[in-house]
C-alpha cells in the first residue's frame, strides 16, 4: 500500500471516530492475533488497527458485555479488599467466677444475714 493512501484512510477512518475513546473487537490475524478480544484503546490507535485490518469496532452488544464483565470484576475485587480489611475481635463471656452474695436465713429468728 502506498503509504500516502495508508495516511489518508486513516484520517478518514479517525474522522469517522467521535468518542476520544472506543472499544475494540480484534480480528484473527497471520501472525498469531485472537479473534474477539474486546479493548478500549484511544481513536488514534483504533484508526491504525481498522486500517491494518487487526480489529473492527465494537457492537453494542460487545461493549455492553465489556462493561458488565468489568464491573463484575470491580465488585468481586472491591468485597475481596473489604474482607481483607475488616478485623475481628472476638471477646469472651466474662467467667462466672465472681463470689456472689450468699444469702443464708437465721433458722430460729427467722431473719436473713
Amino acid at each position: 500500500m502506498d503509504v500516502r493512501q495508508f495516511y489518508r484512510k486513516l484520517r478518514e477512518v479517525e474522522s469517522g471516530i467521535a468518542e476520544p475513546y472506543v472499544l475494540v473487537t480484534s480480528l484473527e490475524t497471520s501472525d498469531g492475533g485472537k479473534a474477539g478480544i474486546v479493548c478500549e484503546v484511544s481513536r488514534e490507535q483504533a484508526a491504525r488497527l481498522i486500517v491494518e485490518d487487526r480489529v473492527t469496532l465494537s457492537t453494542e452488544a460487545e461493549q455492553k458485555a465489556f462493561f458488565a464483565r468489568h464491573a463484575a470484576e470491580k465488585k468481586a475485587f472491591e468485597k475481596a479488599d473489604i474482607a481483607r480489611r475488616l478485623q475481628v475481635t472476638i471477646v469472651s463471656a466474662p467467667d462466672e467466677k465472681e463470689p456472689r452474695a450468699v444469702v443464708s436465713a437465721d433458722s430460729e429468728t427467722g431473719t436473713r444475714r
